[in-house]
């Protein structure tokens, strides 16, 4: 009786696991399983080896034991599909990033080498460290009594040292400047100064407080950031999702000449199209968010929605643009970084889109994982090839 219990829950587990499998390469219909695919993605390696794990079980000997066995391995190669299909693109990443930008080596210290290949095997179960960085908190402005406050990354190195600009996701209305700040401590380790800083959140703070807010940064880094041991000429902004958009928005309309590049990953980047093509509402309410963050639809605020759109601020004067976006992105449609790229084509600027197959929103969240090594190449290598650039 003892294993035909186990049998059963052999067979149990293995439904289970073939159901969050089919999560690795099927988008999520629903928005309570948006996460569970993000791991499913870009943790699968990892839920392949625990899926293998159970075929340990005695209850293979009974029958729904052995029903249970094809079912754990179609799941255990579903949620190693995304690493399969990750060999492509790194395969081609090192020739996309020295055609795009050139070819400068990136940073590294002791104890923080860069990476030396766009996907590794062993860096699938622990990134490399970031040793010697210490994070201190700064208030960089304060608006009607709000204290906006920046976590400042640092280990000890060359000064004057490039800055990385952190801005933080969650939909314009949600998040902080501690979200997901592995790859802040990993640019830190290498010797870059990284601002990860918060804004003023929709819908209590619309269009333009953000985007104002991560330009008061970038004054404060120039104004402060010198007696950090930081460079105020050489600025990459890096943002995530809504803060992707900032960056790129940011980047684009002041036209200043310190920012010498903008990493978005997932980013918005047409506000009326977002409108127009709304995601799934039963993943994400794109709509209803972006009437929050500008106070309307587009035909009642035409301007803000203009005004806001980072496509529209594109010229030849543009800085370099890193993008990196999932092709099953529920939440913000890879479209959007295919329309901004074919853009910068148009006007000659510098600027790669690293599309990534099997990859949807918030992909990065994993640094170790496929998306995460890749991103993390490109990176570092945008970031230390468009410092080393005059401007």
């Amino acid at each position: 009786r003892c294993r035909m219990l186990l049998s059963w829950i052999q067979l149990v587990l293995a439904a289970l696991f073939l159901a969050w499998s089919l999560l690795g390469v099927f988008e999520a219909p629903i928005d309570f399983l948006w996460k569970p695919a993000v791991a499913a993605t870009e943790w699968g390696h990892l839920l392949a080896l625990v899926c293998l794990a159970t075929l340990a079980l005695p209850g293979w000997r009974e029958r729904p034991g052995q029903v249970a066995i094809p079912l754990t391995l179609l799941a255990t190669i579903l949620f190693c599909s995304s690493l399969l299909r990750a060999r492509a693109v790194a395969a081609a990443l090192p020739e996309q990033v020295t055609s795009a930008f050139g070819q400068v080596p990136p940073t590294e210290l002791a104890g923080a080498p860069a990476r030396v290949a766009p996907l590794v095997f062993g860096d699938l179960f622990g990134l490399a460290q970031a040793p010697g960085v210490g994070v201190t908190q700064r208030v960089y402005a304060e608006v009607a009594g709000e204290r906006l406050v920046a976590d400042v990354y640092l280990r000890e190195a060359p000064a004057p040292r490039p800055v990385v600009l952190a801005i933080h996701g969650g939909s314009w209305n949600s998040g902080d400047q501690t979200q997901l700040p592995g790859i802040n401590r990993y640019l830190a380790a290498r010797g870059y100064g990284v601002v990860a800083i918060t804004y003023r959140l929709a819908p209590r703070a619309p269009f333009p407080a953000a985007y104002e807010d991560v330009l008061a940064a970038i004054a404060w880094i120039k104004r402060e950031g010198p007696a950090l041991g930081l460079d105020p000429g050489r600025i990459v902004l890096l943002g995530r999702s809504a803060g992707g958009h900032l960056a790129l928005l940011a980047g684009y309309r002041p036209r200043d000449p310190a920012i010498r590049g903008v990493v978005a990953y997932y980013p918005p980047t047409d506000m009326v199209w977002s409108y127009e093509h709304p995601s799934n509402p039963w993943v994400f309410d794109s709509v209803g968010v972006l009437s929050d963050f500008l106070s309307g639809a587009p035909s009642e605020q035409p301007e803000l929605y203009a005004a806001s759109s980072p496509l529209g601020f594109v010229d030849a004067a543009s800085p370099p643009t890193l993008l990196v976006h999932g092709a099953r992105d529920e939440l913000v449609f890879q479209r959007q970084s295919e329309r901004l790229a074919e853009r910068l084509s148009q006007v000659g600027v510098a600027h790669l889109h690293l599309a990534l197959p099997w990859a949807t929103h918030g992909c990065d969240a994993n640094l170790a994982g496929p998306s995460g090594q890749l991103s993390t190449y490109a990176i570092e290598r945008f970031i230390a090839t468009v410092c080393a650039a005059p401007r």
